[in-house]
């Protein structure tokens, strides 16, 4: 019994060891300093957000997840935004739609006209 709580107590100290260690020379292991209490690292441009935006969108970690408000934005902002999309596109169609040419029964320049009859045809 007294050899198994000396090989315990070596166990214990050897991993007390290699943690303070290991602590020491790779520190907490964040990049940045911590958000402040209240900030949040969340953003998106005002206006003409592009899908680099929304990869690089980073939300805060809480219990259970991200923090739900800042996941709300997100998508309230990026539903905005494809609606605003949508409707210049939408208006663009329309413009191109007012500019084609009408589809007609003729081609242009080939000389005859519904109305017309071809060029010596019997009367």
């Amino acid at each position: 019994m007294g050899t198994a709580l000396i090989y315990l107590l070596a166990v214990l100290a050897v991993a007390a060891v290699f943690f303070v260690v290991a602590s020491a020379v790779f520190g907490r292991g964040e990049e940045l300093a911590p958000v402040p209490p209240g900030a949040t690292p969340t953003w998106l441009p005002e206006s003409d957000v592009a899908a680099t935006d929304v990869r690089a969108v980073r939300f805060q970690q809480v219990v259970r997840g991200y923090k739900m408000s800042e996941v709300d934005w997100v998508l309230e902002r990026l539903a905005g935004e494809l609606e605003r999309v949508g409707a210049e596109r939408d208006e663009l169609r329309r413009q191109v739609d007012e500019l084609a040419p009408a589809p007609s029964g003729s081609t242009p320049g080939s000389g005859s006209t519904p109305s017309s009859p071809p060029e010596g045809a019997a009367e």
